[in-house]
Protein backbone atom coordinates (compact mmCIF):
# COMPACT_ATOMS: atom_id res chain seq x y z
CA UNK A 1 0.00 0.00 0.00
CA UNK A 2 3.20 2.61 -0.18
CA UNK A 3 3.16 2.77 3.65
CA UNK A 4 3.03 1.50 7.33
CA UNK A 5 1.63 1.50 10.10
CA UNK A 6 2.59 -0.33 13.54
CA UNK A 7 -0.06 -0.84 16.19
CA UNK A 8 0.76 -2.06 19.39
CA UNK A 9 -1.44 -3.66 22.10
CA UNK A 10 -1.77 -4.30 25.49
CA UNK A 11 -1.76 -9.05 25.42
CA UNK A 12 -4.54 -10.68 27.01
CA UNK A 13 -3.29 -11.95 30.38
CA UNK A 14 -2.91 -15.70 29.62
CA UNK A 15 -3.37 -16.16 26.03
CA UNK A 16 -0.17 -16.61 24.26
CA UNK A 17 -2.01 -17.72 21.05
CA UNK A 18 -3.28 -13.85 20.56
CA UNK A 19 -0.65 -11.60 20.76
CA UNK A 20 -2.86 -8.41 20.26
CA UNK A 21 -6.02 -8.33 22.15
CA UNK A 22 -6.67 -5.87 25.10
CA UNK A 23 -9.19 -6.42 27.33
CA UNK A 24 -7.60 -4.84 30.38
CA UNK A 25 -8.98 -1.85 31.50
CA UNK A 26 -6.78 0.75 32.72
CA UNK A 27 -3.44 -0.04 31.77
CA UNK A 28 -1.73 2.62 29.37
CA UNK A 29 -2.20 2.48 25.82
CA UNK A 30 0.74 2.75 23.36
CA UNK A 31 -0.21 5.88 21.40
CA UNK A 32 0.79 4.99 18.18
CA UNK A 33 2.45 7.47 15.42
CA UNK A 34 1.30 6.83 11.98
CA UNK A 35 2.74 7.38 8.52
CA UNK A 36 -0.37 6.62 6.60
CA UNK A 37 -1.94 9.22 4.47
CA UNK A 38 -5.32 10.57 5.85
CA UNK A 39 -7.53 8.62 4.10
CA UNK A 40 -5.74 5.12 4.83
CA UNK A 41 -5.60 6.73 8.28
CA UNK A 42 -9.67 7.07 8.78
CA UNK A 43 -9.86 3.19 7.56
CA UNK A 44 -7.44 2.00 10.27
CA UNK A 45 -9.48 4.42 12.82
CA UNK A 46 -13.20 3.29 11.99
CA UNK A 47 -11.61 -0.18 12.37
CA UNK A 48 -10.02 0.59 15.94
CA UNK A 49 -12.91 1.70 17.01
CA UNK A 50 -14.00 -1.94 16.23
CA UNK A 51 -11.66 -3.62 18.58
CA UNK A 52 -9.70 -4.42 15.04
CA UNK A 53 -6.20 -4.19 13.71
CA UNK A 54 -6.07 -3.78 10.04
CA UNK A 55 -4.51 -7.38 8.51
CA UNK A 56 -6.49 -7.28 5.22
CA UNK A 57 -5.15 -5.29 2.45
CA UNK A 58 -7.58 -2.74 1.17
CA UNK A 59 -7.89 -3.16 -2.97
CA UNK A 60 -11.43 -2.49 -3.52
CA UNK A 61 -12.43 0.98 -4.87
CA UNK A 62 -16.28 2.49 -5.18
CA UNK A 63 -16.33 1.12 -9.17
CA UNK A 64 -14.40 -1.96 -7.84
CA UNK A 65 -17.08 -2.80 -5.25
CA UNK A 66 -20.06 -1.58 -7.10
CA UNK A 67 -18.36 -4.37 -9.19
CA UNK A 68 -18.75 -7.10 -6.73
CA UNK A 69 -21.90 -6.27 -5.22
CA UNK A 70 -23.61 -6.53 -8.93
CA UNK A 71 -21.92 -9.71 -9.68
CA UNK A 72 -22.97 -11.44 -6.58
CA UNK A 73 -26.34 -10.10 -6.85
CA UNK A 74 -26.57 -11.09 -10.68
CA UNK A 75 -30.28 -10.32 -10.71
CA UNK A 76 -31.07 -9.62 -14.13
CA UNK A 77 -29.16 -12.83 -15.19
CA UNK A 78 -31.25 -14.96 -12.22
CA UNK A 79 -34.62 -13.09 -13.45
CA UNK A 80 -34.88 -15.97 -16.28
CA UNK A 81 -33.73 -18.63 -13.98
CA UNK A 82 -36.28 -17.97 -11.51
CA UNK A 83 -38.92 -17.80 -14.75
CA UNK A 84 -40.52 -21.32 -13.70
CA UNK A 85 -41.33 -20.20 -10.12
CA UNK A 86 -42.94 -16.87 -10.80
CA UNK A 87 -45.20 -18.00 -12.79
CA UNK A 88 -46.01 -20.95 -11.51
CA UNK A 89 -47.40 -19.40 -8.33
CA UNK A 90 -48.89 -15.72 -9.54
CA UNK A 91 -48.44 -16.05 -13.28
CA UNK A 92 -47.51 -13.05 -15.44
CA UNK A 93 -49.34 -10.20 -13.33
CA UNK A 94 -48.10 -12.28 -10.18
CA UNK A 95 -44.73 -12.38 -10.96
CA UNK A 96 -44.55 -8.71 -12.34
CA UNK A 97 -46.30 -7.24 -8.90
CA UNK A 98 -44.17 -9.38 -6.70
CA UNK A 99 -41.35 -8.33 -8.18
CA UNK A 100 -42.10 -4.47 -7.64
CA UNK A 101 -43.18 -5.65 -3.90
CA UNK A 102 -39.26 -6.91 -3.83
CA UNK A 103 -37.68 -4.41 -5.38
CA UNK A 104 -38.84 -1.60 -2.98
CA UNK A 105 -38.79 -4.30 -0.34
CA UNK A 106 -35.34 -5.43 -0.68
CA UNK A 107 -33.76 -1.56 -1.06
CA UNK A 108 -35.34 -1.07 2.24
CA UNK A 109 -33.63 -3.97 3.84
CA UNK A 110 -30.26 -3.20 1.85
CA UNK A 111 -30.23 0.47 2.82
CA UNK A 112 -31.22 -0.36 6.76
CA UNK A 113 -28.26 -2.39 6.32
CA UNK A 114 -26.05 -0.32 4.62
CA UNK A 115 -26.38 2.26 8.42
CA UNK A 116 -25.01 -0.86 10.08
CA UNK A 117 -22.14 -1.03 7.40
CA UNK A 118 -21.29 2.84 7.81
CA UNK A 119 -21.49 2.54 11.73
CA UNK A 120 -19.35 -0.65 11.97
CA UNK A 121 -17.60 -1.12 8.75
CA UNK A 122 -16.64 -5.26 9.69
CA UNK A 123 -16.34 -8.54 7.50
CA UNK A 124 -18.46 -9.80 10.67
CA UNK A 125 -21.43 -8.36 9.34
CA UNK A 126 -24.20 -9.57 10.91
CA UNK A 127 -22.76 -11.74 14.23
CA UNK A 128 -21.02 -8.85 15.28
CA UNK A 129 -23.73 -6.17 14.92
CA UNK A 130 -25.75 -8.15 16.91
CA UNK A 131 -23.30 -8.02 19.79
CA UNK A 132 -23.03 -4.36 19.39
CA UNK A 133 -26.89 -4.27 19.69
CA UNK A 134 -28.45 -6.78 21.38
CA UNK A 135 -28.86 -6.58 25.07
CA UNK A 136 -25.94 -7.11 26.96
CA UNK A 137 -27.43 -9.92 28.99
CA UNK A 138 -27.64 -12.58 26.01
CA UNK A 139 -25.43 -10.74 23.23
CA UNK A 140 -22.70 -13.19 22.89
CA UNK A 141 -25.14 -16.05 22.43
CA UNK A 142 -27.33 -14.62 19.91
CA UNK A 143 -24.31 -13.01 18.57
CA UNK A 144 -22.87 -16.70 18.04
CA UNK A 145 -25.77 -18.02 16.53
CA UNK A 146 -25.77 -15.39 14.20
CA UNK A 147 -22.21 -16.21 12.96
CA UNK A 148 -22.81 -19.63 11.86
CA UNK A 149 -26.51 -18.77 10.25
CA UNK A 150 -24.47 -16.40 8.09
CA UNK A 151 -21.55 -18.68 7.64
CA UNK A 152 -24.03 -21.69 6.37
CA UNK A 153 -26.27 -19.11 3.94
CA UNK A 154 -23.15 -18.18 2.19
CA UNK A 155 -21.88 -21.77 2.22
CA UNK A 156 -25.18 -22.71 0.38
CA UNK A 157 -25.19 -19.82 -2.00
CA UNK A 158 -21.50 -21.06 -3.13
CA UNK A 159 -22.92 -24.60 -3.45
CA UNK A 160 -26.14 -22.75 -5.33
CA UNK A 161 -24.28 -20.55 -7.85
CA UNK A 162 -21.79 -23.13 -8.91
CA UNK A 163 -24.46 -25.67 -9.09
CA UNK A 164 -26.64 -23.54 -11.40
CA UNK A 165 -23.95 -22.59 -13.36
CA UNK A 166 -22.97 -26.51 -14.45
CA UNK A 167 -26.55 -26.89 -14.94
CA UNK A 168 -26.81 -23.76 -17.40
CA UNK A 169 -24.16 -25.02 -19.29
CA UNK A 170 -25.23 -29.05 -20.01
CA UNK A 171 -28.46 -27.25 -21.01
CA UNK A 172 -27.07 -25.01 -23.29
CA UNK A 173 -25.22 -27.80 -24.90
CA UNK A 174 -28.86 -29.83 -24.95
CA UNK A 175 -30.08 -27.09 -26.65
CA UNK A 176 -27.28 -26.96 -29.43
CA UNK A 177 -27.54 -30.84 -29.58
CA UNK A 178 -30.79 -32.66 -29.16
CA UNK A 179 -29.55 -36.14 -28.55
CA UNK A 180 -27.58 -35.18 -25.85
CA UNK A 181 -28.65 -36.33 -22.10
CA UNK A 182 -27.19 -34.75 -19.52
CA UNK A 183 -26.41 -36.79 -16.33
CA UNK A 184 -26.08 -36.08 -12.78
CA UNK A 185 -22.34 -37.43 -12.61
CA UNK A 186 -21.04 -35.06 -15.61
CA UNK A 187 -22.81 -31.99 -13.23
CA UNK A 188 -21.04 -32.79 -10.22
CA UNK A 189 -17.84 -33.01 -12.53
CA UNK A 190 -18.86 -29.61 -13.99
CA UNK A 191 -19.41 -28.17 -10.65
CA UNK A 192 -16.14 -29.19 -8.88
CA UNK A 193 -14.43 -27.59 -11.91
CA UNK A 194 -16.19 -24.40 -11.37
CA UNK A 195 -15.24 -24.64 -7.55
CA UNK A 196 -11.15 -25.03 -8.65
CA UNK A 197 -11.79 -21.95 -11.06
CA UNK A 198 -12.96 -19.97 -8.08
CA UNK A 199 -10.58 -21.24 -5.35
CA UNK A 200 -7.78 -20.02 -8.05
CA UNK A 201 -8.79 -16.98 -8.58
CA UNK A 202 -9.57 -16.21 -4.99
CA UNK A 203 -5.59 -17.77 -3.41
CA UNK A 204 -3.48 -16.74 -6.84
CA UNK A 205 -5.44 -14.01 -8.40
CA UNK A 206 -6.03 -11.44 -5.09
CA UNK A 207 -4.57 -8.49 -6.17
CA UNK A 208 -6.16 -8.43 -9.82
CA UNK A 209 -9.32 -9.34 -8.84
CA UNK A 210 -10.48 -5.64 -8.21
CA UNK A 211 -9.32 -4.83 -11.70
CA UNK A 212 -11.37 -7.63 -12.61
CA UNK A 213 -14.61 -5.94 -11.09
CA UNK A 214 -14.11 -3.14 -13.34
CA UNK A 215 -14.47 -5.58 -16.91
CA UNK A 216 -16.99 -7.69 -15.06
CA UNK A 217 -19.28 -4.78 -14.16
CA UNK A 218 -19.21 -3.30 -17.67
CA UNK A 219 -19.86 -6.91 -19.34
CA UNK A 220 -23.06 -7.35 -16.45
CA UNK A 221 -24.49 -3.71 -17.98
CA UNK A 222 -23.68 -4.45 -22.22
CA UNK A 223 -24.44 -7.43 -21.56
CA UNK A 224 -27.79 -6.71 -20.23
CA UNK A 225 -28.75 -4.73 -23.59
CA UNK A 226 -26.81 -7.27 -25.54
CA UNK A 227 -29.18 -10.11 -24.26
CA UNK A 228 -32.69 -8.06 -24.22
CA UNK A 229 -32.43 -5.89 -27.52
CA UNK A 230 -32.08 -8.91 -29.91
CA UNK A 231 -35.02 -10.97 -28.11
CA UNK A 232 -37.29 -8.11 -28.02
CA UNK A 233 -36.91 -6.89 -30.93
CA UNK A 234 -36.59 -10.42 -33.31
CA UNK A 235 -39.17 -11.84 -31.23
CA UNK A 236 -42.35 -12.78 -33.78
CA UNK A 237 -44.51 -12.65 -31.38
CA UNK A 238 -45.64 -10.29 -28.30
CA UNK A 239 -48.13 -10.49 -25.32
CA UNK A 240 -50.52 -8.15 -24.95
CA UNK A 241 -50.15 -5.76 -22.02
CA UNK A 242 -53.78 -6.50 -20.90
CA UNK A 243 -52.08 -10.60 -20.61
CA UNK A 244 -48.93 -9.30 -19.05
CA UNK A 245 -50.38 -7.04 -16.24
CA UNK A 246 -54.06 -8.97 -15.57
CA UNK A 247 -53.59 -12.84 -16.01
CA UNK A 248 -53.05 -14.60 -12.57
CA UNK A 249 -52.12 -18.43 -11.67
CA UNK A 250 -52.15 -20.41 -9.35
CA UNK A 251 -50.37 -23.27 -10.25
CA UNK A 252 -49.72 -24.34 -6.69
CA UNK A 253 -53.32 -24.91 -5.94
CA UNK A 254 -53.24 -22.57 -2.95
CA UNK A 255 -56.47 -21.49 -1.15
CA UNK A 256 -56.46 -18.18 -2.72
CA UNK A 257 -54.67 -16.14 -5.34
CA UNK A 258 -53.14 -13.98 -3.04
CA UNK A 259 -51.37 -16.55 -1.10
CA UNK A 260 -50.16 -18.03 -4.64
CA UNK A 261 -48.48 -14.55 -5.26
CA UNK A 262 -46.48 -14.41 -1.93
CA UNK A 263 -45.23 -17.93 -2.45
CA UNK A 264 -44.10 -17.06 -5.77
CA UNK A 265 -42.55 -13.85 -4.10
CA UNK A 266 -39.28 -15.79 -3.20
CA UNK A 267 -38.13 -16.23 -6.42
CA UNK A 268 -37.86 -12.56 -6.74
CA UNK A 269 -36.17 -12.22 -3.47
CA UNK A 270 -33.88 -14.50 -4.84
CA UNK A 271 -33.07 -12.56 -6.92
CA UNK A 272 -32.48 -9.17 -4.71
CA UNK A 273 -30.76 -10.83 -2.44
CA UNK A 274 -26.82 -10.76 -1.92
CA UNK A 275 -25.71 -7.38 -1.57
CA UNK A 276 -24.31 -7.92 2.04
CA UNK A 277 -21.65 -9.11 0.26
CA UNK A 278 -19.73 -5.94 0.17
CA UNK A 279 -20.38 -5.90 4.34
CA UNK A 280 -17.92 -8.54 4.15
CA UNK A 281 -15.55 -7.29 2.27
CA UNK A 282 -15.43 -3.77 4.54
CA UNK A 283 -11.76 -4.32 5.78
CA UNK A 284 -10.60 -4.56 2.03
CA UNK A 285 -12.33 -1.61 0.85
CA UNK A 286 -11.36 2.24 0.84
CA UNK A 287 -12.84 4.68 3.15
CA UNK A 288 -15.33 1.86 3.90
CA UNK A 289 -17.99 3.44 6.20
CA UNK A 290 -18.80 5.65 2.97
CA UNK A 291 -17.84 3.23 0.24
CA UNK A 292 -19.85 0.41 1.63
CA UNK A 293 -23.20 1.72 2.32
CA UNK A 294 -23.37 3.84 -0.71
CA UNK A 295 -22.34 0.29 -2.83
CA UNK A 296 -24.97 -1.19 -1.28
CA UNK A 297 -27.63 1.20 -1.95
CA UNK A 298 -26.47 1.76 -5.39
CA UNK A 299 -25.98 -2.04 -6.59
CA UNK A 300 -30.00 -2.31 -5.59
CA UNK A 301 -31.31 0.11 -7.25
CA UNK A 302 -28.85 -0.23 -10.40
CA UNK A 303 -29.79 -4.90 -10.22
CA UNK A 304 -33.25 -4.18 -9.35
CA UNK A 305 -33.86 -1.83 -12.64
CA UNK A 306 -31.74 -4.13 -14.92
CA UNK A 307 -33.79 -7.11 -13.23
CA UNK A 308 -37.14 -5.53 -13.81
CA UNK A 309 -36.21 -4.70 -17.67
CA UNK A 310 -35.44 -8.02 -18.04
CA UNK A 311 -38.68 -9.44 -16.40
CA UNK A 312 -41.26 -7.33 -18.32
CA UNK A 313 -39.30 -8.17 -21.36
CA UNK A 314 -39.87 -11.58 -20.99
CA UNK A 315 -43.25 -11.73 -19.86
CA UNK A 316 -43.62 -9.67 -23.37
CA UNK A 317 -41.82 -12.38 -25.65
CA UNK A 318 -43.33 -15.42 -24.09
CA UNK A 319 -47.26 -15.87 -25.85
CA UNK A 320 -46.96 -19.51 -25.35
CA UNK A 321 -45.72 -20.28 -21.49
CA UNK A 322 -46.94 -23.76 -22.17
CA UNK A 323 -44.96 -24.37 -25.22
CA UNK A 324 -42.01 -22.90 -23.19
CA UNK A 325 -42.54 -25.15 -20.68
CA UNK A 326 -42.49 -28.58 -22.24
CA UNK A 327 -39.47 -28.01 -24.48
CA UNK A 328 -36.30 -29.89 -24.25
CA UNK A 329 -34.69 -26.61 -21.97
CA UNK A 330 -38.01 -26.27 -20.27
CA UNK A 331 -37.66 -29.48 -18.96
CA UNK A 332 -34.43 -29.19 -17.44
CA UNK A 333 -35.53 -26.47 -15.23
CA UNK A 334 -34.16 -23.63 -17.72
CA UNK A 335 -37.29 -22.68 -20.11
CA UNK A 336 -35.55 -19.49 -20.94
CA UNK A 337 -33.31 -20.91 -23.28
CA UNK A 338 -36.26 -21.78 -25.54
CA UNK A 339 -37.63 -18.61 -24.88
CA UNK A 340 -34.33 -16.77 -26.47
CA UNK A 341 -33.98 -19.14 -29.08
CA UNK A 342 -37.70 -18.62 -30.25
CA UNK A 343 -37.03 -14.94 -30.16
CA UNK A 344 -33.82 -14.81 -32.34
CA UNK A 345 -34.33 -17.68 -34.33
CA UNK A 346 -30.88 -18.52 -34.43
CA UNK A 347 -28.82 -21.46 -32.41
CA UNK A 348 -25.48 -19.64 -32.78
CA UNK A 349 -26.97 -16.17 -31.58
CA UNK A 350 -29.33 -17.70 -28.58
CA UNK A 351 -25.82 -19.62 -27.45
CA UNK A 352 -23.90 -16.15 -27.44
CA UNK A 353 -27.03 -14.55 -25.61
CA UNK A 354 -27.35 -17.04 -23.17
CA UNK A 355 -23.75 -17.60 -22.85
CA UNK A 356 -23.19 -13.81 -21.14
CA UNK A 357 -25.30 -15.04 -18.43
CA UNK A 358 -23.43 -18.33 -17.83
CA UNK A 359 -20.25 -16.61 -17.84
CA UNK A 360 -21.58 -13.68 -15.08
CA UNK A 361 -22.94 -17.00 -12.83
CA UNK A 362 -19.09 -18.10 -12.95
CA UNK A 363 -18.37 -14.97 -12.06
CA UNK A 364 -20.53 -14.46 -9.51
CA UNK A 365 -18.95 -18.33 -7.79
CA UNK A 366 -15.56 -16.05 -7.56
CA UNK A 367 -17.26 -13.60 -5.39
CA UNK A 368 -19.30 -15.49 -3.60
CA UNK A 369 -16.08 -17.39 -2.95
CA UNK A 370 -14.69 -14.68 -1.64
CA UNK A 371 -17.07 -13.48 0.73
CA UNK A 372 -18.02 -16.72 2.34
CA UNK A 373 -14.45 -17.00 3.08
CA UNK A 374 -14.32 -13.57 5.08
CA UNK A 375 -16.75 -14.40 6.89
CA UNK A 376 -15.10 -17.37 8.09
CA UNK A 377 -12.15 -15.08 8.68
CA UNK A 378 -13.64 -12.78 10.85
CA UNK A 379 -15.79 -15.52 12.76
CA UNK A 380 -12.46 -17.65 13.11
CA UNK A 381 -10.30 -14.33 14.79
CA UNK A 382 -13.11 -13.83 16.86
CA UNK A 383 -12.94 -17.55 18.01
CA UNK A 384 -16.51 -18.71 16.95
CA UNK A 385 -15.50 -21.46 15.24
CA UNK A 386 -13.41 -24.58 15.60
CA UNK A 387 -9.62 -24.33 14.56
CA UNK A 388 -10.32 -20.79 14.88
CA UNK A 389 -6.40 -19.96 14.85
CA UNK A 390 -6.30 -21.61 11.06
CA UNK A 391 -9.35 -19.90 9.98
CA UNK A 392 -8.69 -16.41 11.11
CA UNK A 393 -4.82 -16.95 9.48
CA UNK A 394 -4.41 -14.94 6.39
CA UNK A 395 -1.00 -15.69 3.99
CA UNK A 396 1.83 -12.94 4.82
CA UNK A 397 2.23 -12.03 1.00
CA UNK A 398 -0.98 -11.55 -0.05
CA UNK A 399 -3.33 -10.87 3.05
CA UNK A 400 -5.97 -13.46 1.72
CA UNK A 401 -7.20 -16.22 4.27
CA UNK A 402 -6.36 -19.16 2.42
CA UNK A 403 -7.65 -21.31 4.96
CA UNK A 404 -11.29 -19.72 5.08
CA UNK A 405 -11.03 -20.09 1.26
CA UNK A 406 -10.05 -23.98 1.21
CA UNK A 407 -12.51 -24.55 4.25
CA UNK A 408 -15.41 -22.98 2.36
CA UNK A 409 -14.65 -25.18 -1.27
CA UNK A 410 -13.92 -28.38 0.45
CA UNK A 411 -17.14 -28.19 2.00
CA UNK A 412 -18.82 -27.34 -1.48
CA UNK A 413 -17.32 -30.05 -3.53
CA UNK A 414 -18.12 -32.65 -0.54
CA UNK A 415 -21.27 -31.53 -0.43
CA UNK A 416 -21.08 -31.70 -4.41
CA UNK A 417 -20.89 -35.42 -4.28
CA UNK A 418 -24.52 -35.74 -2.90
CA UNK A 419 -25.61 -34.34 -6.51
CA UNK A 420 -24.60 -37.39 -7.64
CA UNK A 421 -26.52 -40.04 -5.73
CA UNK A 422 -29.72 -37.42 -5.24
CA UNK A 423 -30.03 -34.07 -6.56
CA UNK A 424 -33.53 -33.80 -3.93
CA UNK A 425 -30.90 -34.69 -1.31
CA UNK A 426 -28.33 -31.85 -2.71
CA UNK A 427 -31.71 -29.17 -2.95
CA UNK A 428 -32.39 -29.87 0.45
CA UNK A 429 -28.78 -28.90 1.89
CA UNK A 430 -28.93 -25.45 -0.30
CA UNK A 431 -32.74 -24.79 0.76
CA UNK A 432 -31.36 -22.66 3.50
CA UNK A 433 -29.63 -20.26 1.42
CA UNK A 434 -32.56 -17.60 1.69
CA UNK A 435 -34.01 -18.43 5.21
CA UNK A 436 -30.40 -18.24 7.12
CA UNK A 437 -29.66 -14.76 5.49
CA UNK A 438 -32.77 -13.01 5.77
CA UNK A 439 -33.12 -14.07 9.45
CA UNK A 440 -29.92 -12.64 9.83
CA UNK A 441 -31.08 -9.35 8.04
CA UNK A 442 -34.60 -9.38 9.80
CA UNK A 443 -32.97 -9.62 13.15
CA UNK A 444 -30.30 -6.97 13.13
CA UNK A 445 -32.43 -4.63 11.83
CA UNK A 446 -34.99 -5.22 14.64
CA UNK A 447 -32.09 -5.07 17.06
CA UNK A 448 -31.20 -1.59 15.43
CA UNK A 449 -34.97 -0.20 15.52
CA UNK A 450 -35.31 -1.00 19.35
CA UNK A 451 -31.80 0.69 19.62
CA UNK A 452 -32.57 4.04 17.34
CA UNK A 453 -36.27 4.31 19.34
CA UNK A 454 -34.43 3.98 22.84
CA UNK A 455 -32.28 7.38 21.34
CA UNK A 456 -28.98 4.76 22.01
CA UNK A 457 -27.34 5.61 19.09
CA UNK A 458 -25.10 8.61 19.56
CA UNK A 459 -24.43 11.59 16.59
CA UNK A 460 -20.25 11.58 16.06
CA UNK A 461 -21.28 15.08 17.05
CA UNK A 462 -21.25 13.77 20.48
CA UNK A 463 -18.58 12.15 20.61
CA UNK A 464 -15.76 14.86 20.02
CA UNK A 465 -14.70 15.42 23.88
CA UNK A 466 -15.04 11.35 24.41
CA UNK A 467 -12.43 8.90 25.22
CA UNK A 468 -13.71 6.18 22.22
CA UNK A 469 -14.43 2.89 23.16
CA UNK A 470 -14.43 -0.38 21.04
CA UNK A 471 -18.16 -1.06 19.85
CA UNK A 472 -19.53 1.92 20.82
CA UNK A 473 -22.83 2.85 18.91
CA UNK A 474 -22.16 5.77 17.08
CA UNK A 475 -24.03 6.55 13.71
CA UNK A 476 -21.47 6.71 10.66
CA UNK A 477 -21.52 9.11 7.86
CA UNK A 478 -24.19 7.13 6.17
CA UNK A 479 -27.82 7.49 8.13
CA UNK A 480 -31.24 8.67 7.74
CA UNK A 481 -31.98 10.51 10.93
CA UNK A 482 -35.18 11.04 12.65
CA UNK A 483 -38.84 9.60 11.87
CA UNK A 484 -37.81 8.40 7.74
CA UNK A 485 -35.26 6.11 9.44
CA UNK A 486 -37.48 4.66 11.83
CA UNK A 487 -40.30 4.12 9.13
CA UNK A 488 -37.76 2.59 6.65
CA UNK A 489 -36.25 0.89 9.69
CA UNK A 490 -39.95 -0.89 10.88
CA UNK A 491 -40.86 -1.15 7.22
CA UNK A 492 -37.32 -3.49 6.47
CA UNK A 493 -38.54 -5.50 9.25
CA UNK A 494 -42.02 -6.10 8.57
CA UNK A 495 -41.14 -7.18 5.03
CA UNK A 496 -38.31 -9.76 6.51
CA UNK A 497 -40.79 -11.38 8.51
CA UNK A 498 -42.56 -11.83 5.08
CA UNK A 499 -39.81 -13.10 3.16
CA UNK A 500 -38.94 -15.52 6.53
CA UNK A 501 -42.63 -17.16 6.49
CA UNK A 502 -42.95 -17.66 2.87
CA UNK A 503 -39.17 -18.97 1.68
CA UNK A 504 -40.38 -22.02 3.83
CA UNK A 505 -43.40 -22.89 1.56
CA UNK A 506 -43.37 -25.26 -0.83
CA UNK A 507 -44.65 -24.46 -4.62
CA UNK A 508 -47.76 -26.70 -4.22
CA UNK A 509 -50.20 -27.65 -1.19
CA UNK A 510 -48.97 -31.47 -1.00
CA UNK A 511 -45.42 -31.67 -2.41
CA UNK A 512 -43.53 -34.68 -2.85
CA UNK A 513 -40.25 -35.32 -1.47
CA UNK A 514 -38.42 -34.02 -4.39
CA UNK A 515 -40.57 -30.52 -4.34
CA UNK A 516 -40.70 -30.07 -0.54
CA UNK A 517 -39.29 -26.97 0.50
CA UNK A 518 -36.53 -28.65 3.34
CA UNK A 519 -35.62 -24.85 3.91
CA UNK A 520 -37.29 -24.90 7.34
CA UNK A 521 -35.72 -28.51 8.59
CA UNK A 522 -32.02 -27.32 7.37
CA UNK A 523 -32.29 -24.05 8.89
CA UNK A 524 -33.03 -25.57 12.40
CA UNK A 525 -30.50 -28.20 12.27
CA UNK A 526 -28.19 -25.50 11.94
CA UNK A 527 -29.61 -23.35 14.61
CA UNK A 528 -29.70 -26.37 16.85
CA UNK A 529 -25.90 -27.07 15.91
CA UNK A 530 -24.78 -24.05 17.11
CA UNK A 531 -26.60 -24.05 20.41
CA UNK A 532 -25.20 -27.46 21.24
CA UNK A 533 -21.75 -26.64 19.98
CA UNK A 534 -22.08 -23.12 22.18
CA UNK A 535 -23.30 -25.18 25.27
CA UNK A 536 -20.88 -27.52 25.28
CA UNK A 537 -17.92 -25.40 24.12
CA UNK A 538 -17.91 -22.32 22.52
CA UNK A 539 -19.63 -20.37 25.23
CA UNK A 540 -15.91 -21.30 27.14
CA UNK A 541 -13.90 -19.56 23.92
CA UNK A 542 -16.25 -17.23 22.48
CA UNK A 543 -16.65 -13.88 24.35
CA UNK A 544 -18.37 -12.03 20.94
CA UNK A 545 -15.77 -10.18 18.88
CA UNK A 546 -12.05 -10.27 20.72
CA UNK A 547 -10.50 -6.38 20.91
CA UNK A 548 -6.90 -6.67 19.67
CA UNK A 549 -7.02 -3.14 19.63
CA UNK A 550 -8.41 -0.11 21.80
CA UNK A 551 -9.72 3.02 19.41
CA UNK A 552 -6.96 5.44 21.26
CA UNK A 553 -4.09 3.73 20.44
CA UNK A 554 -4.57 4.77 16.83
CA UNK A 555 -3.19 8.38 16.90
Amino acid sequence: MGASMELHAVNRPGSAGNKNCVDEVGKTPHVVESELPSADQRDAQALARLGKKPVLKRRFSFIAMLGFTCTVLVTWEVIPIIYVTGLTNGGTAGFAYSYLFALVGSLSIFTVLGEMASLAPTSGGQYHWTYMLAPASCRKFFSYIMGWLVICGWQALVASSAYLSANLILTLVTMNNSGYSPTQWQGTLLYWALMALAILVNLYSSTILPKLEFFILALHILGFFAFLIPMVYMSPQKATSTEVWTQFNNGGDWPTMALSVFVGLIGSVFANNGTDCAVHMAEETRNANYVIPWCVVATSVLNGILGLGTLLSMLYVTPNIEAVLDSPTGKLGFPFMQVVLDSVGSYAGATVMISIVIAMFVFAVIAFLATASRIVFAFGRDKGLPFWQTMATVHPKTAIPNYAIFLITGVACFVGIINIGSATAFNIILSIGISSLYSSYTITELLLLWRRIRGDIRKPSEMSNYTWQANELVWGPFHIPGVLGIALNAFAVCYGIIVIIFCFFPTTVNPDAAHMNWACLITAAVIFFAIAYYLIYAKKVYQGPVVEIAPHQVS
